[in-house]
């Protein structure tokens, strides 16, 4: 007599290792624990061998093998039988993958093997916030926060007078005038045309799974551009300059700035030179003569 269906399949199922996850994506923050479920469903094997390994682009490691951890997990990590790996202190660098690979030499089916994907978060370090102290009314400025140590990468929010900017101006009755454009991803907020309302205090706030951390607030000022005081100095200059010039041309004129005339009373007569004899004229002898 032939067994039953069901008799056949529990029969294999006692000859095969099977494995099983109770989360095949696990999370944590860090410093927390974490634990990467590993369950051994069947098996006939009385002492199997247990390995876990790390997978990451430089290829595969060993963080569990001859039931002793392994790697930068070798003190923070313990297996629970029989085969979960608990990670008591996680840290940044445990984000991976891992392999949960399971050996029964005696059964029929004698390997398998689960892979968990473990992500560890890490909080924001306190932005770095750069808001400009004064802006011409009128003109464009752009505000700047910047946080890279969070893990997943940080999304940012922008604060003024402790009241958070919308991402659209035109979703808001008090910022509905404003024109400026706010980047979540890069935490920079543009200011095309800054209006007198714009002055104030500004924040930003980087945040993301495991937590947030905000910049001091920064004042910024709007101030008008007194266009008619420019022209006004620059007509001033102008005159000085111009004033200056005619000054200058007249007293040209009236010889201030001409050289010494020569005069009969100041002539001196040539130094003769080495070797060279001068034919003195009647002028000359009569005037060293006294005539």
């Amino acid at each position: 007599m032939l067994p039953s269906s069901s008799c056949f399949a529990g029969y294999l199922s006692v000859l095969a290792v099977v494995l099983k996850t109770n989360d095949a994506s696990p999370w944590t923050n860090e410093f927390d624990k974490v634990e990467l479920s590993c369950v051994i469903e069947s098996i006939s094997t009385i002492n199997p061998r247990i390995e876990w390994k790390k997978i990451t682009s430089g290829g595969p490691s060993y963080v569990y093998f001859d039931k002793k951890i392994y790697g930068d997990l070798e003190n923070r990590a313990v297996i629970r039988e029989p085969a979960t790996l608990l990670i008591t202190n996680a840290t940044r660098s445990d984000t991976a993958k891992y392999r949960c690979e399971v050996t029964a030499a005696e059964d029929q089916k004698a390997f398998d093997e689960i892979l968990i994907d473990l992500v560890v978060r890490v909080k924001p370090v306190v932005p770095k916030c750069s808001v400009p102290k004064s802006v011409p009314l009128g003109k464009s400025a752009e505000l700047s926060c910047v946080e890279e140590e969070g893990f997943p990468k940080s999304q940012y929010q922008w604060f003024k007078n402790m009241e958070e900017i919308p991402d659209d101006p035109k979703t808001s009755v008090k910022f509905f005038n404003s024109s400026y454009t706010l980047s979540t991803e890069t935490g920079t907020l543009k200011f095309i045309s800054v209006r007198k309302e714009d002055a104030g205090e500004y924040y930003c706030r980087a945040k993301n799974d495991a937590g947030h951390t905000q910049c001091a607030p920064q004042k910024m000022e709007v101030y008008d551009i007194d266009i008619v005081g420019i022209i006004l100095g620059v007509l001033v200059v102008v005159v000085v300059l111009l004033c200056i010039t005619v000054g200058i041309c007249c007293a040209y004129k009236q010889g201030y700035f001409s050289s010494q005339q020569q005069t009969g009373n100041n002539y001196k007569v040539p130094a003769k030179g080495d070797g060279v004899d001068y034919v003195r004229t009647e002028d000359e002898v009569s005037r060293s003569s006294g005539c």
